[in-house]
Order: structure tokens, then sequence, then C-alpha cells
């Protein structure tokens, strides 16, 4: 699965591509990269083509030094998906990755054939929220990246999970190291500011994807089950927090083609 890569004009995009059939799009959250789904692809590959790529200041993607927005990273995603010349694709969106999605679906539904939420909402920062966004650039700022990244990835994890699953959580900090602090730092601004998306969620009749983690404790339950409708399907991850990519692969990845299956 090595990496490739598609130009975005002075930086680029790093992408890994595997399997054939319906191209599906995965995106990482907030400090991952596309090696958060490294347990699920293989669980997915024989039944689509699946690509996976890094979201600009994370990974090995470029970090353009200019301001980030959630629309500008939207934007990429559906610069990659013209670039590999695929038919509409399914995206599916954790956590950062998710708000990518829906302004992915709100700026350029026409590239889509359905889309989902993983451990995400399309509720914008309240204050609180985007008060932590600015601690946060003041602890990278001030202490670095890595002191941020400690205190970041246990709270992603079920606490369950935090002694069972040690590998995993030693993964995850390993990848978040791999961002670009002043990606980090742009994509805190972008997160701070994007706006509220429910509507979104409301309006647009593709089949759609809502999985959330029994034991989140980013993003309760609550906020990512908010529609229902005759094309909506919600997905409850027993026992997992932030991250079932990795605290429950096999799960999600079975959600995933259970879903696709319901309208392919």
């Amino acid at each position: 699965m090595g990496k490739r890569t598609a130009d975005r004009g002075g930086w680029s995009i790093s992408y890994t591509e595997q399997g054939s059939g319906h191209p599906l799009v995965l995106l990482h959250g907030f400090c991952g990269s596309g090696a958060y789904w490294d347990e699920v692809v293989p669980l997915l590959d024989a039944h689509y083509r699946v690509i996976v790529p890094d979201l600009r200041g994370h990974g090995e993607s470029g970090s353009p030094d200019e301001a980030y927005t959630i629309e500008g990273m939207a934007d990429d995603i559906a610069a990659l998906i013209d670039e590999l010349g695929t038919e509409k694709a399914i995206v599916l969106g954790h956590s950062l990755g998710g708000y990518v999605t829906l302004a992915l679906a709100e700026r350029h539904s026409d590239k889509l054939r359905a889309f989902g939420l993983v451990h995400s909402m399309a509720f914008p920062d309240d204050e609180k929220g985007k008060a932590g966004r600015l601690q946060a650039k003041q602890t990278i700022r001030e202490q670095g990246l890595s002191v941020f990244i400690e205190g970041l990835i246990p709270k992603l994890f079920a606490p369950a999970h935090l002694e069972s699953m040690p590998e995993a959580v030693k993964q995850a900090k390993e990848i978040g190291l791999g961002t670009s602090p002043e990606g980090a730092m742009h994509t805190l601004d972008a997160m701070r500011e994007r706006p509220d998306r429910n509507a979104v969620l409301q309006s647009m009749e593709l089949p759609l994807l809502l999985v959330a983690g029994e034991n989140d404790q980013i993003i309760p339950v609550e906020r990512t089950f908010v529609v229902q409708g005759d094309y909506v399907t919600q997905r409850l991850i027993s026992g997992a927090g932030h991250m079932s990519m990795m605290e429950a692969p096999k799960e999600l990845a079975q959600s995933v083609r259970d879903w696709v299956a319901s309208f392919s």
C-alpha cells in the first residue's frame, strides 16, 4: 500500500489506494493520518477501491503556509476525486474528517454517491469548544506538539481500552507526532471557525451513515444521531470510544459493508 501524491499547486496530498470496485474515500481525524484506517482497509478492499488521503498538514501531505478552512480541506478532497478520475465516490469522515465530509457534501455533492460521519457531528464549536481550540494552539506553540499529543490521545479511546489496548494507544500517539505543528495549529483555527452544517444532514437526500461510539468522550452519541429517515443508517459501536477504526475495526468495517449493500 505505497503512498502516492496528488499535486495541489505548491504542495501535494499524500494518499494510498488499493482494491477495486466502487471508490470509497476514508478521511481521518485531527492529528491523525490515513494510518488511522490501517486495520479497516484490509476488511474493505476486497469490495471497494479504497482511497485513504492524509489531510493537509497531516501525515505525509504538505502543510501550505496559509489559513486553513474546512471548506478548503473539502476542496482538496474534491480535487483528489477529480484527479483519480473516479465515478461518484462514497466518502466517510472520522471526527475532523467528518467536518470535511460535510463541507464536501455541501460544496461538491455532484461528486458523492453517499457519505457518512464516523464519531463526528454537524454542530459547530460552542464557546467552550472555541476556547479549547485556542488553548490547544497555545500548548502546541509554547510546549510543543508532543505535549499536546500526550494529552489528546488518551481522551480518544474508551477508558477501558487505555489498559486493554496499549499498542493501539501507542500507535495513535506515534501517528499524531507525524502531524506538522503549523498544520495542527492551522487546523485548530479551521475547526474553530466551522459553521453549523445540520442543514446539510437534513436536506441531503444521499445515503447517509452515522457511526457513534458507545463510550465516546469527545462526541456523545446524541450529537451524531441527529437525523433519521429512509436514507439514514445509524450504527452504534458497542464499547468503542472515539476511535472505532482502532478499537473495533471489524465491527466498523461490517457496518460500512452492510450500509453500502443497502443502496448498491
